[in-house]
């Protein structure tokens, strides 16, 4: 039997990689995500505050006269005839009795939202959803306004963000170090590189945790791991039919409807900040954008038009219904596909654990209701992770945890990019040089594999990075036997 206090020192050795690997990986992996992680951290912290910024974009459409006679159905079909064209998608149950009712409709695929007085029946404003502030960052943050194509670029920027978290807790690891100073708090007599180098790994290992969860909570929304995750969640059987998340580059119309367009409708295309707006002022007079957001701007009714779509009578009685179920807002009605079957109400609101739905007959009848645990393990822990990403899951201290974590990963991303700057010779990347005796190390292989097939933008990326770096090898060993 061997005996394990006599294990070669070298042995041990090989199982981990050298400092100045781990260095070298830090800094290329920095390099790629550092430039994504401040963008994230900035368009992430505005849209932390979402509905803030919702209530007071919508501030002029929640403060009218107090409606006495509502009539949902007169409000969607003012909404048709505004829209010509277009067919019924949704009803957002006003919040107070001074809120305008909020009519969203489809005009080719792209959702229009249409904001109606509830007493006069007059429209106030058309905006499409594609270009609502909020779904703008939200495009942003998630794809670059890139579509697909931004989505798989922010789904590698996270794979890689990973390897950027353990190599600089690798090297931010106290060897021999008795103070707690530089390891977890900053020392602030130091000054010039020392200080930045103590803001950058002090920040970094207290959100480093936070930055994970972030990280791994954002990946179902990606388009190669979410379509993954979707497909093993349908293999067992409890795929939802409303998914309660977006995957990848979907149209805010199948997000509000609950199910994919039944015609054409908008395709992943970049987003240029006109996404879904294939309307032209032909079709649609009323739909000129300078005017349509101007608030508590007046609009005069536009020609009339045949209302396309489901049959109105009963939505009266399901919106009746639906205020009494008491749902967290936004809460959306929208109606059934086919004859003669029930309405759907549900709540969309940003926590999503408390979301539920009910469906409901033309007469008010409720026939089923449906809660946040009687969905699957996958999408319920999906549900919990979301809204901790979005900062709603607790309330407004999950803003402010959120919110200091993403100060604090512009904090590290601009320590890093100062201490870059500072040493990097001029007209170099400033890479740290590779040792001859260089070794990867098994242990960091096997997590580097296991990553890659958990995250197969990575495990592609370390694919080609492999090729690469021996074709580089390769060409330097040739050209050292011409020149010898």
């Amino acid at each position: 039997m061997t005996d394990m206090t006599h294990t070669s020192p070298s042995f041990l050795r090989s199982l981990w990689p050298d400092h100045r690997t781990v260095w070298r990986w830090h800094f290329f992996a920095g390099l790629f995500c550092l430039p994504f992680v401040a963008f994230l951290s900035l368009t992430g912290s505005i849209y932390l505050f979402r509905p803030q910024i919702d209530d007071l974009i919508d501030r002029p459409y929640d403060h009218l006269p107090a409606v006495t006679a509502p009539s949902p159905s007169q409000d969607v079909s003012a909404a048709l005839s505004a829209v010509p064209h277009s067919t019924f998608l949704a009803y957002e149950l006003p919040r107070t009795p001074q809120s305008a009712a909020r009519v969203i409709v489809d005009h080719n695929g792209d959702a229009i939202r249409v904001y109606v007085d509830r007493t006069t029946h007059h429209v106030l404003k058309t905006v499409s959803e594609e270009l609502r502030f909020e779904r703008v960052i939200f495009k942003l943050h998630g794809q670059l306004l890139l579509g697909n194509a931004g989505s798989v670029i922010m789904e590698m920027v996270a794979s890689w963000t990973i390897i950027l978290v353990i190599t600089g807790l690798c090297l931010w690891w106290p060897r021999g170090q008795h103070s707690l100073a530089g390891i977890l708090y900053p020392r602030l007599s130091l000054t010039g590189r020392a200080r930045w180098r103590d803001f950058h790994a002090v920040t970094g290992v207290w959100i480093s945790l936070f930055l994970v969860l972030f990280l791994v909570s954002g990946l179902p929304w990606s388009f190669v791991w979410g379509h993954a995750l979707s497909s093993v969640e349908h293999t067992v059987g409890r795929l939802t039919s409303v998914q309660d998340w977006e995957i990848g580059a979907v149209p805010a119309r199948d997000t509000i409807a609950g199910h994919p367009a039944p015609g054409p409708s908008v395709p992943d295309m970049p987003q240029t900040g006109t996404a879904g707006m294939n309307m032209t002022e032909m079709d649609m007079p009323r739909m000129d954008m300078p005017r349509m957001d101007m608030p508590g701007m007046d609009m005069p009714p536009a020609a009339p038009s045949a209302p396309s779509g489901p049959d109105l009578t009963g939505l009266d009685n399901v919106v009746r219904t639906a205020q009494t179920l008491s749902l967290p807002d936004p809460v959306l009605v929208t109606p059934p596909l086919e004859p003669d079957t029930p309405w759907t109400v549900r709540s969309d609101t940003q926590n999503r654990p408390l979301r539920e739905s009910a469906q409901v007959t033309a007469d008010g009848h409720i026939v089923s209701r449906r809660n946040f645990g009687q969905k699957g393990l996958v999408d319920r822990f999906t549900g919990y992770g979301v809204a901790a990403h979005e900062g709603q899951l607790f309330g407004p201290a999950n803003q402010v945890i959120n919110l200091l974590v993403a100060l604090g990963l512009m904090l590290m991303s601009v320590a890093a990019t100062i201490l870059w700057l500072r040493q990097k010779p001029a007209g170099q990347t400033g890479a740290p040089p590779r040792l001859p005796s260089q070794r990867a190390g098994l242990i960091a292989t096997a997590i580097l594999c296991l990553l890659g097939l958990l995250l197969p933008e990575l495990g592609a990326s370390l694919i080609v990075l492999a090729v690469a770096t021996r074709l580089g090898r390769h060409r330097e060993q040739t050209v050292a036997r011409k020149n010898g």
